[in-house]
């Protein structure tokens, strides 16, 4: 498994030539899995941080148990980002609404993880990434959810698998058994695992080359990315942070930095959702 060099120019080119599916097999680099022929080509990518060795079994894991071949993506240390190199990509208060706080050094070198991920898909040509975290495990529904996800696939396609059931609501487009896919009111908060077509990926690299808040709450702005996400519902994943050690992004705040996210997080949730329901 090697990790996935970086390059966001190569998207270029492929915008302009690649508009749609091409069900063609891609070829077979990684692990022993053979494409369908006539079936779109998905990849696995794990993205995982390389001093957290702790992860890396549940990373195995994850390789052996995904539907499809995956590698893993070598995550950006948030440790190890420089003043400029942090300049080069973060400005704040770009968009409205307005993010209320500062983005860390984790969160911004989460947010480039995930366009190292975006960019494999592209660089790569193939139809789809299915993007995991590293703390993340899946379970039975898993299964149904992608397949339910891999038939709502085409050009443009974001399609979440939110590890936490209750907090989204919206049209049902597709149901199978006890699995929906809905296009979701207001897209949930998280980015444990979605499968990205290469369509949206290209547009998420050119909307986020520079950014202001994280990731997954730049992912909501659909009316910024031009990629409107949709939801499995059950998402077949949990969470499992707390069992690897914890969080590799959140940093410790003061007491003042806490009550004031508890005043201003609400606040801007509530832009979100209101500018989210005027372009459903």
């Amino acid at each position: 498994m090697q990790a996935h060099e970086f390059n966001p120019s190569s998207a270029m080119p492929l915008e302009r030539s690649h508009t749609g599916f091409e069900f063609a097999p891609a070829p077979n680099s990684v692990g022993t899995v053979l494409d369908t022929p006539g079936q779109p080509v998905i990849r696995g990518f794990i993205i995982h941080l390389a001093r957290a060795r702790d992860r890396m079994p549940q990373v195995e894991r994850l390789v052996a148990k995904l539907p499809v071949q995956s590698e893993v993506i070598e995550a950006v240390d948030g440790r190890a980002l420089g003043v400029a190199e942090i300049d080069n990509v973060y400005r704040p208060r770009l968009q409205r609404p307005y993010y209320p706080f500062a983005m860390s050094a984790g969160e911004i070198a989460c947010f480039l993880s995930h366009r190292k991920a975006w960019a494999a898909i592209v660089e790569q040509g193939i139809d789809a990434g299915l993007v995991f975290e590293d703390d993340v495990e899946i379970d039975d529904a898993f299964h149904a959810a992608f397949a339910a996800a891999k038939a709502c696939l085409k050009p443009g396609s974001f399609i979440r698998f939110p590890f936490r059931m209750g907090k989204e609501h919206g049209r049902c487009v597709l149901s199978q058994g006890a699995t929906n896919v809905i296009q979701p009111t207001r897209i949930g908060l998280g980015m444990v695992a979605q499968l990205v077509s290469r369509d949206a990926a290209i547009r998420l690299l050119e909307a986020t080359a520079i950014f202001d808040r994280p990731v997954d709450t730049t992912v909501q702005m659909s009316w910024f990315t031009r990629v409107s996400p949709l939801s499995v519902l059950p998402g077949g994943v949990r969470e499992i942070s707390p069992e690897l050690g914890g969080s590799t992004i959140k940093s410790r705040k003061t007491l003042t930095e806490t009550l004031s996210r508890e005043v201003l997080r609400p606040l801007y949730r509530a832009k979100i959702a209101l500018r989210s329901r005027r372009i459903i």
